[in-house]
């Protein structure tokens, strides 16, 4: 079971939150590190969640078009 940890970026809809996760990819070419964002909709079932909250996501079964995933804790609040 694959759990992200990432930061709210969005909190607008009703029980959904939109978040963001940072990885580092090595550039094909020259080598050099770059910082890549993905931001994933997660299901927030309490709409507990601020923006600049860090939180872990689980993964679930598709809820919608493109929530696939499940606010599990928020770790640390913004």
């Amino acid at each position: 079971m694959r759990r992200i940890i990432g930061i709210v970026v969005s909190n607008k809809m009703q029980k959904s939150v939109v978040v963001a996760v940072d990885r580092f990819t090595q550039h094909p070419l020259y080598k050099k590190y770059v910082k890549k964002t993905t931001r994933l909709m997660a299901h927030d079932e309490a709409n507990a969640c601020n923006i600049g909250d860090r939180v872990r996501l689980n993964p679930s079964r598709p809820l919608s078009k493109r929530k696939a995933w499940v606010v599990a804790e928020i770790l640390q609040r913004a």
